[in-house]
């Protein structure tokens, strides 16, 4: 875990110190903003919590939430509110009466300066070190006009300054979204997103618009908001990932697997798997996977598109015992729901079996339920791109597999991603002899040499089986090939 200089206020959110290089700058005034229910107040409450974890005093102003909604809320989250001082700052009553708002002076002057000095008094009364003010909404209604809120936001944040407070206000755009007066008055500024996809839960991203005096981890991030809190996902960047490790070669357990690929794997590759569904593209992978098991390392699987249980019975038709190897902790297998994760929080979880548990085989499958995950095609590639350099650098290998389009002739891929790879392992079916078969070639390999033929293959409880190269076929690859030679050399059935 890095630590941060003493001159930060933590934020308190999983992820979210990460992208501001340490968190908030202490006596700073800060702006959080977001439409209504993207987690604004949740954050702002995990501040808070941090900061009376390290025995600051902290202060939650609220002009749009009641104290019992607030209390409601953190312990719906299962947290308590000790420690932290809530404000609810209601209009005073003078103010409703109905002979006042008939005076000659505008019941919103009233109301402003009222508001404004019962911040302070607030604030006079506590004496705090963090403070939150929810929500800037308020005073901007109660302004009326720019010139009076920025005006009264300079006060604020004056105010706050002489008093060496660390200020997160927050801000739900429902008063004028076009509006950047605090943008400009602020230390700091992140901005809060919701979308809605077509199919699926909502998906949350923030990005940090403005930080002065500081690099930070930009773009988009995504996160989520669950019990406990917020956690935020930030953005993978491979290259600050490096580490030094041996690139030796990787085999399986088959001789014949390991010399059509000239050898075997080197770590910290990336090796594609293509082919129509039913190949054998999973148990390809799971062939790779038994077999850093067996050297003792440890290899983790996510499926997108298999019910585990399912894939756990077919694997051991096959002589792998998945069970006993997740049972034993050297295999991780997680079901991925792709419309319920998002592409950050998957890389999370990537990372988190890599850095904690020592993972140094991963295997995705497959990049079509991955692919689901994502707004565009665009975004996949670069995710991918990242998520495989990284692995790459942490001396991973790892195995992806992609389902084309079509079962025969002119096949297509959902997402063109071998040139990404480092190792491209193309499966087929072919007609031969009145029987569907499955071929196998090795179309690329940027560490070394490979052979270059085509190969029958079958996969059974004996394991992998590969055939002599069909010499004999021409258009294998197509599917529907011709047979030119004297006699095909095709795999027999077992006896």
């Amino acid at each position: 875990m890095p630590t941060y200089s003493t001159d930060q206020a933590l934020a308190g959110v999983d992820g979210l110190d990460d992208i501001l290089s340490g968190g908030f700058t202490r006596g700073r005034v800060f702006l959080l903003e977001g439409s209504p229910g993207t987690g604004k107040t949740t954050i702002a409450t995990q501040f808070l919590i941090e900061g009376a974890a390290q025995g600051e005093r902290c202060l939650y102003i609220t002009l749009s939430e009641t104290e019992d909604e607030m209390r409601e809320s953190a312990q719906s989250h299962g947290w308590t509110l000790a420690g932290i001082d809530l404000y609810e700052l209601v209009p005073p009553e003078s103010l409703l009466d109905e002979q006042q708002q008939q005076s000659l002076l505008y019941s919103s002057d009233l109301e402003l300066g009222e508001t404004t000095r019962r911040i302070f008094d607030a604030f006079d009364r506590v004496k705090p070190d963090r403070v939150v003010l929810d929500s800037l909404s308020e005073i901007r209604l109660l302004a009326q006009s720019s010139l009076r809120y920025r005006r009264q936001i300079l006060a604020l944040k004056h105010f706050f300054a002489t008093q060496k407070a660390t200020v997160l206000m927050l801000d739900d755009l429902t008063a004028d979204v076009a509006d950047k007066t605090v943008h400009s008055v602020a230390h700091g500024v992140i901005r809060l997103e919701e979308l809605s996809p077509g199919y699926g839960p909502e998906r949350r991203r923030l990005r940090v618009i403005k930080y002065r005096g500081r690099s930070v981890r930009g773009g988009f991030h995504d996160f989520v908001i669950g019990r406990g809190g917020v956690r935020v996902f930030p953005r993978l960047v491979s290259a600050e990932h490096k580490s030094s490790f041996v690139r030796d070669i990787l085999k399986s357990d088959s001789d014949e697997l390991d010399a059509l690929l000239g050898g075997g794997i080197d770590r910290g590759s990336s090796v594609l798997v293509l082919g129509p569904a039913g190949t054998g593209k999973s148990l390809l992978t799971l062939i790779f996977a038994s077999a850093a098991v067996a050297r003792g390392e440890k290899a983790a699987m996510f499926v997108f598109d298999e019910e585990i249980g399912l894939l756990f019975n077919r694997a051991k038709g096959l002589g792998i015992d998945m069970q006993a190897m997740t049972d034993g902790g050297s295999l991780t297998v997680e079901q991925v729901d792709a419309a319920e994760l998002s592409p950050g929080e998957f890389s999370q979880r990537v990372r988190h079996c890599v850095e904690r548990h020592g993972v140094r085989t991963v295997i995705i499958d497959s990049l079509n339920g991955y692919q689901s995950a994502m707004p565009e095609e665009n975004a996949l590639v670069l995710h991918m791109h990242e998520l495989l350099q990284y692995l790459n650098r942490q001396g991973a290998t790892t195995f992806l597999t992609v389902a084309q389009h079509g079962l025969v002739g002119d096949m297509k891929s959902p997402v063109d991603v071998t040139y990404l790879a480092d190792t491209v392992i193309l499966l087929r079916y072919f007609e031969a002899l009145g029987r569907v078969r499955r071929a196998m070639s090795v179309i690329k390999k940027r560490t070394g040499s490979h052979e270059d033929t085509i190969r029958e293959f079958r996969i059974g409880e004996y394991g992998i089986r590969l055939g002599e190269p069909l010499v004999g076929f021409q258009g294998v690859l197509r599917g529907v090939p011709n047979f030119m030679g004297s006699a095909p050399a095709l795999l027999e059935d077992e006896a």
